[in-house]
């Protein structure tokens, strides 16, 4: 068969390897990233020995990881890597330089390599690199680029990336004497600031005139064929200088990144990024011999536990110590402590000059594609870890939420609007709020849009709104209402969740990134949930049906009809597998358990509207399972609860426990005749200070106190001598007399005597 044919037979193979590879993984529910590494596996040389042009193939592979940087570089822009030019610098580099520093103690003191520290400076730089390709890929698909601890770990991974370059310039030198790997690392690191030199100059003066010029031709094609000679060009230049393809190309999408054509690249290359991404991991698996690891089984996987333990104990402390908080500094040690895809350069290199037998080179390449394999694994066990080291009282004061950064000097102390997230609708909103002299505090962890905010003297809290203490800050329990427009919808998730805890009665607004967060979101106690493509879709309906002559009053209701109905008539049909698979993947970041619902449980024959559950326990429904195998996922609130069903709730363990005797009938259900009511001790009011025994609530108003709010925290049944303090909100079960009556002595300058 002809060279040139016998290429084009092999790359068809390898994609269409990885295509089913990458099917069958998601199938099983696993990360592509496997199926893909699977199938180049299959088709190796050490596998069915399909492919024979494997140099040519890894050559375009390259390709693929160049356009995943490029992709990263459009997306994260100076003023991110800014954000993070702390950790990524400082943080970075000491990690490199710990790794091999305890790979060099530790080879020197179990005489591993006998006495020639260069062979533990070179495993060391081999240790020292994470994988930018399989970290950047499993945060993409869990939308987390924009999270605090994805910024951490793509910061660390974007230095890493520019010690490559120097590392293998260093290479050829460690067998040389001191001076020679001096000279190594000056000429080196001389390179790496004339081409960043080089790079300024072309980001400001050179890439716009040629992005705009390009964008003037109107021509999709010809903007993408200048985009990707130009991410190729620099690419090169860089590995001609003797850096690394991988740096050029992150550092080709930094420039674009301050243009404003910078989103039309990035739609323009995704498709390419995809496709020679997977490519790009297929040709790492053509590198794992199966057999080889299955002989070498045992060793391998002691070396995979030594560097995943080794790493993390490295980078977690690390993070910590530029104060990030610890769940930050956990993930990015769990998420940085495999091996990365270009120590399989280093060690060809290594390999090449001696520094390396071929069965070390064997051993890391094995001990290198399991820590790949198994880091999409390792941050899918990320929440299920948080959950479980939430419920051990002597881990959490090591959890606490994060503190606010900084805070406005002015903050409005009620009625106000909080709005969570101020990129482009939260900047819309806030302006929209202040024309109707509305007082509104933003959240936001971004430095550029604090700044932003302090410039235009908006009220904020600059921290992550997650954080209890971030929302408590900002006063979400005295607000008027509150709006989340986020970017990461695990974040979104998890603010309505902990803001409802906060403030149970919040009137919640929140914007869905994507369609099937729609009834997450709404179930988790979202008062209105907005989906812009769907609103967009609305709004133009709404001014063609217009212009026809349609009346605007039919028109308005119509529309108001779809948006009640929580958009059903413009989502696409979905089986109920599928349903069932994302809201499994929605509330892997939450705390769930499927709860049986107790028989003779009083809440059986009661809708979910009568029993209330979220609104006197913070407990969120997700889904039912009959006793007939049927699931009802986001049920509605005319749902009816049966003898046998088992219920899939979300909440923190104090309000699954109240579930629990809620409906075991421990707790009082609200009936005809009664009702329950958070109620909020308010600053002059005349509680303040007095214990629940003082108050003797129960014997002179018939009103039981089923729980309490205090700090973000739920207390069930909260103890006689429990001394009320201000913000405090307080669970009250009675009639509804006696509840209007205790509602003024809970409010301000109560007229009501207390004795």
């Amino acid at each position: 068969m002809q060279e040139d044919f016998r290429l084009i037979v092999d790359l068809v193979s390898v994609l269409a390897v990885a295509a089913c590879g990458g099917l069958l993984a998601s199938l099983v529910r696993q990360p592509v990233l496997l199926g893909y590494l699977i199938g180049g596996m299959i088709v190796g040389p050490a596998g069915l020995g399909l492919i024979k042009e494997i140099i040519q193939v890894e050559t375009l592979a390259q390709f693929g990881v160049a356009f995943l940087l490029f992709a990263l570089g459009v997306e994260f822009s100076f003023a991110q890597l800014k954000k993070v030019q702390a950790i990524a610098l400082g943080g970075g580099g000491l990690q490199i330089a710990l790794t091999i520093a305890v790979t060099v103690l530790v080879c020197g003191v179990t005489g591993a390599w006998g006495t020639l520290p260069a062979k533990g400076v070179f495993l060391g730089s081999i240790l020292s690199l994470s994988s930018t390709a399989v970290v950047l890929k499993c945060l993409m698909e869990r939308n987390e680029t924009e999270t605090p601890h994805g910024q951490v770990m793509l910061g660390i991974l974007v230095v890493q990336d520019l010690a490559l370059g120097l590392m293998i310039a260093v290479l050829p030198a460690l067998h040389e004497p001191g001076e020679a790997i001096g000279v190594a690392v000056l000429t080196a690191l001389l390179r790496i600031g004339l081409f960043a030199a080089g790079a300024v100059v072309a980001g400001i003066w050179l890439i716009p005139p040629l992005l705009r010029l390009l964008a003037r031709t109107e021509s999709r094609e010809l903007f993408l064929l200048g985009v990707v000679a130009l991410c190729l060009g620099i690419a090169l230049l860089t590995e001609y200088l003797g850096l690394s393809i991988e740096m050029g190309a992150f550092v080709a999408g930094l420039m674009i990144s301050e243009v404003e054509y910078a989103d039309q690249t990035l739609t323009y290359v995704e498709p390419l990024r995809d496709i020679f991404a997977s490519l790009f991991f297929a040709a790492i698996g053509m590198l794992i011999d199966p057999v080889f690891l299955w002989h070498n089984l045992e060793l391998i996987l002691g070396l995979v536990a030594i560097v995943f333990v080794g790493k993390f104990l490295i980078i977690t402390p690390l993070v910590k110590l530029f104060r990030y908080p610890l769940k930050t500094a956990l993930i990015a040690g769990l998420g940085l402590a495999q091996i990365g895809e270009f120590s399989f350069v280093l060690a060809s290199e290594g390999q090449a000059l001696g520094l390396v037998s071929r069965q070390i080179y064997l051993l890391i390449l094995g001990t290198t594609a399991v820590t790949l394999v198994i880091t999409p694994f390792v941050l899918r066990l990320v929440p299920f870890i948080f959950n479980f080291a939430e419920t051990m009282p002597w881990l959490q004061p090591y959890l606490e939420e994060e503190q606010p950064r900084d805070i406005s000097e002015e903050l409005p102390s009620k009625d106000h609007v909080v709005v969570c997230g101020y990129g482009r609708v939260g900047k819309n909103l806030v302006k929209l709020l202040q024309q109707h002299q509305l007082p509104v505090v933003v959240i936001d962890q971004s430095e550029r849009r604090i700044q932003q905010l302090r410039d235009a003297n908006v009220s904020y809290v600059y921290g992550n709104c997650v954080s209890l203490h971030v929302l408590e800050t900002a006063g979400v329990n005295h607000a008027k209402a509150m709006a989340i427009a986020l970017p990461d919808p695990m974040s979104t998730r998890l603010c309505v969740k902990r803001a409802l805890e906060l403030c149970p009665e919040l009137n919640l607004v929140v914007r869905a990134n994507q369609d099937k967060d729609i009834e997450v979101l709404y179930q988790l106690g979202g008062r209105e949930v907005v989906q812009p493509e769907f609103e967009a879709s609305l709004e133009m309906a709404s001014y063609l049906l217009t212009d026809v002559g349609l009346s605007p009053a039919v028109i308005q209701r119509e529309m108001q009809q779809i948006r009640n109905n929580h958009y059903l008539a413009l989502r696409p049909d979905r089986s109920a597998s599928e349903v069932s698979r994302d809201l499994e993947q929605a509330t892997l970041d939450l705390n769930r358990r499927w709860y049986p619902l107790p028989s003779g449980s009083p809440l059986i024959g009661m809708t979910l509207e009568e029993a209330d559950m979220r609104y006197l326990t913070g407990a969120s429904l997700m889904a039912i399972r009959r006793t007939n195998g049927v699931e009802i996922d986001y049920p509605d609130n005319q749902t009816k609860l049966l003898e046998g069903d088992r219920l899939l709730v979300v909440g923190a363990d104090e309000e699954l426990a109240a579930l629990a005797e809620f409906a075991l009938g421990k707790a009082v259900v609200p009936g005809e005749h009664s009702a329950c009511q958070w109620m909020t001790v308010n600053t002059d009011s005349p509680v303040v200070n007095k214990t629940l025994t003082d108050l003797d609530i129960r014997q002179k108003y018939d009103v039981e106190v089923q729980a309490m709010r205090r700090d973000g925290k739920f207390i069930r049944s909260p103890e006689g001598n429990t001394e009320l303090r201000v913000g405090d909100q307080i669970l009250l079960c009675g009639s509804l007399s006696s509840l209007n009556h205790l509602q003024l002595l809970f409010s301000l300058n109560s007229p009501l005597p207390l004795g």
